[in-house]
């Protein structure tokens, strides 16, 4: 079967959407493209894998300095995303190609190696596969988050931030996000429906930049629930959950 690496740049992104995107037609999905866009100026790279002309598959990494996720990574290539779908092509060696694909361009721009935060909840990848590739932890968080290293050479480790100390900034019913996700993107856009119908007083922020990532009330940083200091959700979820966490924490 033919394997091809496509890599992603401002001439191709329309040409070849990646595997976990929405619809193109959708706005979640078209908020993404252009986050992507502006992105590459700073040298995020995206690769899709090709099988037998259909996309299984994507990885989404960045120099450390501009890493969306409560993280310093200063000097590292940080992987933010990687996928493979449908589940008949896990295991089958096709994350591994991809990681290596990252791990070759952080030895050509001299990394000190290569990051990951790694998590067992949802819309995150599990620790397994780069355990496979030689990552190791360097640190852990509650209740699942691995930051996982693959060293090039010697170097300053990458570290969590201190994200709760954040959570205290944020008073009333507060969503922290950024466009790094489609999901969030499209959970955003439906948001003003379900507010209005809850009378809901609720800030919505946005993270427009790699630093304010960096200082997000959580690791993964794409999407926070908080309500006076307390993170009630740490990634994306549906509008049902969204309602039944205000129903339950703001009764």
């Amino acid at each position: 079967m033919k394997i091809e690496v496509i890599s992603l740049n401002q001439e191709n992104i329309s040409q070849y959407p990646p595997k976990c995107f929405l619809n193109p037609k959708n706005e979640g999905y078209q908020i993404k493209r252009e986050w992507i866009k502006k992105r590459f100026s700073e040298g995020l790279k995206m690769k899709l894998l090709y099988l037998e002309k259909k996309c299984i598959g994507f990885i989404e990494y960045i120099p450390g300095e501009y890493v969306w996720r409560a993280v310093d990574a200063m000097g590292y290539m940080f992987i933010h995303c990687i996928w493979i779908s449908p589940n008949k092509h896990k295991e089958k060696g096709y994350g591994s190609l991809l990681v290596k694909e990252c791990i070759e361009d952080a030895k050509k721009e001299g990394k000190y190696g290569v990051a990951i935060v790694t998590s067992e909840g949802p819309f995150m990848a599990g620790k397994d596969l780069f355990i496979k590739n030689g990552f190791e932890s360097v640190a852990s968080a509650k209740p699942s988050f691995e930051l996982m290293l693959k060293t090039l050479k010697k170097g300053p480790l990458p570290k969590f931030r201190d994200w709760e100390k954040q959570l205290s900034k944020y008073k009333g019913l507060n969503i922290i996000y950024s466009n790094q996700c489609p999901w969030v993107a499209r959970f955003i856009n439906e948001l003003d429906e379900i507010v209005k119908k809850k009378k809901l007083k609720l800030k919505v922020t946005e993270l427009k930049n790699a630093k304010q990532a960096q200082n997000a009330p959580s690791i993964y940083g794409v999407f926070n629930l908080v309500y006076n200091g307390k993170l009630l959700a740490d990634h994306y979820i549906s509008n049902t959950r969204f309602l039944n966490i205000i129903n339950k924490e703001l009764k």
